[in-house]
């Protein structure tokens, strides 16, 4: 059986019974063979190894053709006798004749040879010999005119045949030698030489396959000999000189498959480049979709590797060094930074794309599975609780959130009662109407921790449908809800607390901005929001009086509308935690937190009880400083953490509580739906699901992901507020308060107009409290830098102060919250 495979131009033969490395050049037409003359007549000329077959390739009368059969049959003829030779040399070590030292005998270094050396661990130059330097170094010129210093090891081999070269001819030299390179040529003397089981020098080499050993010959087998990886290995070697033996057929084969592949996945690499190249220069609306480089696994691995690079999130070495390879042959810096920016002028990734999602794993859709579990609970009408629920549908009930807001989970009602005392209704939706313990769908919730907030998107805690439909609270709907009633003392605390099954009819869905003009405006129609503030403001003056820390600030809520734009539409509002809406609703939901952590106290359950110790945290220490930002910021500073207890309540210092549950987002928020499955089978008479031990277990799965939902809510608020200010007016200025100062006159600042702290230098005479006028020099809101330059300092009276937390901008924008929090 006979493979063909075509090598140089040339057609080679190989038989499947013969080794399957041993192979010959061969060639049918007659100038093939003149251009390999068997003497010498030119400065390169060209001898092919003596092979009886070659005298059958041509016939006696020197004719240019042959028979094709003739041909084959030679040719087998003339492998079948090699193989019977190559039997016999392996079994018979066969001497040179001459001993390796004479072969190693060095040539000593003198003045106007020609030499090759080592000019650092990636450069091989040639030089001219032009004197000593020292006892044992030597001045060269080496092939770029230029003169130095080398040490003899840095010698690699002398040029033999030369005395007095001049190094203006080097050049010439090189590439001539370069011009009659033939790598193939080391196939026939490799198959030879392993035939005599012979090491071979580079001159006699140069004998063999050029039929000289002159200078420029040698030079070529030495190159060709020193850069070969498959044929030949170095036998010995002293100083420049070496001696190069024929590897063995089994390490050839294997050797040669290695080439092979390796040209392969070199020319895949090279086509892949070519792509990035190719959609880099394409228009935008060209470009490939993100999709199509997915599509085949040769593309895909080497485009996940760049987005693993991208997010300093490389699985293995093998990932980092595809990226890394990537990056320098398209002469990009081999950073994080340019993966990125690679793969965004590919839009691969949208400018815009939030690298955390990806870093934190974060899941923003719901499995099949889910989502056909929640579609056949919306399905399912049935109530286990239907007739234990108390029929609030009479109350006027309030919900207040902000205006994008999709998880409605909690409302507010109040009456005043006939001794002048107020009670107060906290309605919270009841998402355990269809969730069960253990189920698939909490399951999954648990998994989650909580739903993300961002300004791009929200990934909600339970499938949308489900969330935003079944469980939410829906103005004019009939609702179920847990309703927590309280009736507050004069001074504001607890008197009477209930705990009930409900169904609410909500009245209206107000937003914050909504509700405080309601509360302006003080409409008789709408007493029972004005009961609510009332009671807020009791309730806050309680708090205080037990110790409680005002810590209200700004908040910055986003919205952005097309995020996969490379410009998008930005809405951005700044407004004060303690405008009158936002009180009132965070002190309801303070109170609501207090009076179940009463009723699980009460009834011995295992709930998720919150505390945080003061640290003997002196108030009026911080008395100096204006009220709201300042003082907050320098009091937040010391607080410590909270912390969770599992079997009673633990006070909490800085809500001014003796004990405190989040009881309020449980369509949001996995805890506060724990609460409730304690807290409903409680209220049905039956012993709670979990224990405290398997609450604590739970706690600490999804306490892991709420701080990962947590930082990524901050980092991509802070990066799109950053990018709103990089848009802005380069003159444009900003009011900044003065926090505090980090070293000499270094400042933390908080630029009042978009809630954003950041850091500068101010001048001497500014003081904590301060306003100043900033200007943004810089903003790269993907590096999450921000340079502001001061331009004038004063201080601003607190009322300015007021109106100034109230400015919100406005440019054609839409809105979002960033709400993972305590309330």
């Amino acid at each position: 059986m006979m493979a063909v495979r075509a090598v140089n131009s040339c057609s080679m033969f190989r038989s499947a019974a013969c080794p399957p490395l041993v192979s010959f050049k061969i060639q049918c037409c007659y100038y093939h063979f003149r251009s390999l003359q068997l003497r010498r007549k030119s400065n390169l000329g060209f001898r092919l190894p003596a092979c009886r077959s070659e005298r059958q390739f041509l016939n006696r009368s020197g004719s240019q053709s042959c028979s094709v059969h003739s041909l084959v049959d030679s040719v087998m003829q003339e492998l079948v006798a090699i193989r019977k030779r190559l039997r016999v040399f392996a079994k018979v070590k066969v001497s040179s004749g001459e001993l390796l030292e004479d072969k190693l005998e060095n040539q000593v270094l003198q003045k106007g040879l020609l030499l090759e050396f080592k000019k650092d661990s990636d450069r091989v130059l040639l030089a001219v010999a032009q004197r000593p330097d020292g006892k044992k170094n030597w001045m060269v010129y080496d092939q770029k005119g230029v003169s130095c210093s080398i040490k003899p090891q840095q010698v690699t081999f002398i040029v033999p045949g030369v005395e007095k070269f001049d190094h203006k001819d080097i050049s010439n030299f090189l590439q001539k030698a370069e011009d009659n390179l033939d790598p193939a040529l080391l196939e026939f003397a490799w198959v030879e030489l392993l035939e005599k089981n012979k090491s071979v020098t580079p001159e006699e080499l140069a004998e063999m396959i050029f039929g000289s050993a002159e200078p420029l010959e040698s030079y070529c087998a030495h190159l060709l000999l020193s850069k070969d990886e498959i044929y030949f290995s170095v036998q010995a070697t002293n100083g420049s000189r070496s001696i190069y033996a024929p590897r063995p057929t089994v390490q050839v084969e294997e050797l040669l498959r290695r080439k092979l592949a390796k040209e392969a996945a070199e020319k895949e690499f090279q086509e892949f480049l070519q792509l990035l190249k190719s959609a880099k220069a394409m228009p935008a609306q060209a470009k490939p979709l993100k999709s199509s480089w997915m599509a085949e696994e040769k593309l895909r691995h080497k485009i996940e590797s760049l987005e693993a690079y991208a997010i300093d999130a490389c699985k293995d070495n093998d990932q980092k060094k595809t990226a890394g390879m990537i990056l320098k042959e398209l002469g990009l810096a081999r950073t994080a930074s340019s993966a990125l920016n690679l793969l965004i002028d590919i839009e691969y990734f949208p400018v815009h794309v939030n690298l955390d999602i990806l870093k934190f794993n974060i899941r923003t859709d719901h499995s099949e599975d889910v989502t056909s579990a929640a579609e056949s609970l919306l399905a399912d009408s049935s109530d286990p609780d239907e007739l234990n629920r108390k029929d609030l549908t009479h109350l006027k009930v309030y919900a207040i959130d902000v205006d994008e807001a999709d998880e409605l989970d909690d409302a507010v009602s109040a009456m005043r009662l006939q001794d002048g005392r107020i009670k107060v209704y906290i309605h919270v939706a009841d998402p355990t109407k269809y969730i069960e313990p253990g189920s698939l769908l909490d399951k999954d919730a648990m998994k989650r921790g909580t739903s993300v907030f961002l300004p791009t998107a929200t990934y909600p805690m339970f499938p949308e449908k489900l969330a935003m439909e079944g469980m939410s609270l829906r103005q004019g709907e009939v609702c179920n809800a847990v309703t927590v009633s309280v009736v507050l003392h004069s001074d504001g605390s607890i008197a009477e607390y209930s705990v009930d099954n409900s169904i609410i009819k909500p009245t209206y869905m107000l937003t914050y901005e909504s509700a405080t003009e309601l509360l302006h405006l003080n409409l008789e129609e709408e007493a029972e929001l004005k009961i609510l503030s009332e009671a807020a403001a009791l309730r806050l003056q309680w708090r205080l009086q037990q110790g409680a820390i005002d810590t209200a600030t700004l908040e910055t809520r986003i919205k952005v509308a097309n995020p996969e734009d490379p410009e998008p539409i930005i809405n951005l509002y700044v407004e004060d935690q303690a405008d009158p809406a936002m009180r009132l609703v965070s002190e309801m939901m303070i109170l609501c937190g207090e009076a179940i952590a009463t009723y699980g106290s009460f009834n011995n359950l295992a709930l998720p009880y919150r505390g945080q110790p003061q640290s003997n945290i002196d108030v009026s220490a911080f008395a100096h400083l204006p009220e709201g930002p300042v003082r907050s910021s320098a009091i937040v500073k010391i607080m410590r953490a909270a912390a969770i207890d599992f079997r009673k309540p633990v006070r909490h210092g800085v809500l001014g509580l003796p004990g405190y549950v989040q009881f309020t987002s449980p369509i949001r928020r996995y805890m506060d739906l724990l609460a409730h499955y304690q807290v409903k089978a409680c209220l049905r008479g039956e012993s709670p699901p979990f224990s405290a031990g398997q609450l604590e277990g739970m706690a600490s799965i999804v306490n892991m992901q709420t701080r990962i939902a947590r930082r990524l809510s901050n980092t991509s608020l802070r990066y799109w507020i950053i990018e709103f200010l990089r848009r802005q007016p380069k003159e444009r200025q900003y009011r900044a308060l003065v926090l505090r100062f980090i070293k000499d006159r270094t400042a933390a600042l908080l630029l009042v107009e978009v809630g954003l702290q950041a850091t500068a230098w101010v001048s001497v005479g500014a003081q904590i409290g301060d306003e100043v006028e900033v200007k943004v020099e810089e903003a790269h809101p993907r590096d999450d830098i921000i340079y502001l330059k001061e331009l004038t300092s004063k201080i601003v009276p607190l009322n300015d102060l007021r109106r100034m937390i109230r400015f919100s901008v406005t440019c054609s924008y839409l809105l979002n919250s960033s709400r993972i929090s305590d309330d």
